[in-house]
């Protein structure tokens, strides 16, 4: 009797469990489309630019003035990369020592207050942190140590954006730093060892995979980041090594064109397109590393 019951629920289960299966096989393949939407929005409209501009010039070229038809990309790329690693030297230590701090260290009851703080400090707009470099970063701290610096410079961009992607870096990093198991820490007490360093002997690199890919995901959204560097960093495209000079990003390009009078079909509008490829080869490879790096070194417990 009871093995009767049990073969009517489960005959009873199998189409919800069936529908349940396909509605998830259509969030997965609806993510899927979305993507290669993207994907050929991006490059219908790039392979039209490049039948316009040279790849090779596009690709090897520092000079990009589109109103003379100069599409050479490297000024821009620089633009990006250098706040990038700027805002990476902030958010990279200061985000691992919070991670530290908070899976080691402190108390619950701080753990408890702190951890909700930085997960709301993420989802303040980027506008604001741009206008914080303005009003407060360029002339409270920069002419501090440059006196001659303009409003708009990388180096305001760089250290606001590293305030952005802080919180980022510091919670998924505190995450791995707590997944790792409490045995190998009674393992490094019982050796004798102190505090700091079964956390940065063991701890730390034990969650290393975890941190990692933090860290590459923090550079994917300082890549991507478009208001603060647009507000901070100005909108002069060039290599330039000085904080206090005004540069570019690629996605400051793209807003400038998009909200100005770039007409639909023209080479310059096409190399918004050409920009959101590359950007799009950039991010995709970081996310590669990232995964290739992750099932490398992960550590299975």
């Amino acid at each position: 009797m009871a093995t009767e019951t049990f073969t009517l629920t489960s005959h009873r289960k199998r189409p919800v469990e069936r529908a349940i299966k396909i509605a998830l096989f259509g969030c997965a393949a609806f993510s899927v489309l979305i993507t290669v939407g993207i994907i050929y929005t991006l490059l219908v409209d790039t392979i039209t630019f490049f039948g316009n501009v040279s790849i090779v010039d596009f690709l090897t070229k520092a000079n990009w003035s589109p109103q003379s038809g100069s599409f050479g990309v490297l000024e821009l790329v620089w633009g990006t990369m250098i706040i990038t690693v700027g805002a990476m030297l902030v958010a990279g230590p200061l985000g691992v020592a919070t991670a530290v701090y908070l899976s080691e260290y402190a108390p619950a009851r701080v753990r408890r207050v702190v951890k909700p703080i930085l997960e709301i400090l993420a989802g303040v707009p980027t506008v604001v942190f741009g206008y914080f470099a303005l009003n407060f970063i360029t002339p409270e701290l920069m002419r501090a140590i440059y006196s001659d610096c303009g409003i708009f410079n990388w180096g305001s961009a760089a250290l606001v954006l590293g305030l952005f992607i802080l919180p980022t870096v510091a919670s998924l990093s505190e995450d791995a730093m707590r997944a790792v198991p409490s045995s190998l820490r009674q393992a490094g007490y019982g050796l004798g060892s102190s505090k700091l360093r079964v956390s940065m002997r063991v701890v730390l690199p034990a969650a290393l995979s975890g941190v990692v890919a933090a860290l590459i995901l923090g550079i994917s959204r300082a890549v991507g980041e478009t208001m603060a560097v647009t507000i901070a960093a100005g909108a002069t495209p060039q290599i330039a090594f000085s904080p206090c000079a005004s540069v570019q990003t690629m996605t400051a390009y793209i807003v400038q064109v998009a909200g100005g009078e770039a007409s639909t079909g023209s080479v310059e509008y096409g190399s918004i397109f050409a920009l959101g490829s590359t950007l799009f080869a950039i991010t995709l490879l970081l996310n590669s590393l990232s995964i290739r790096f992750v099932k490398r070194f992960r550590e299975v417990y």
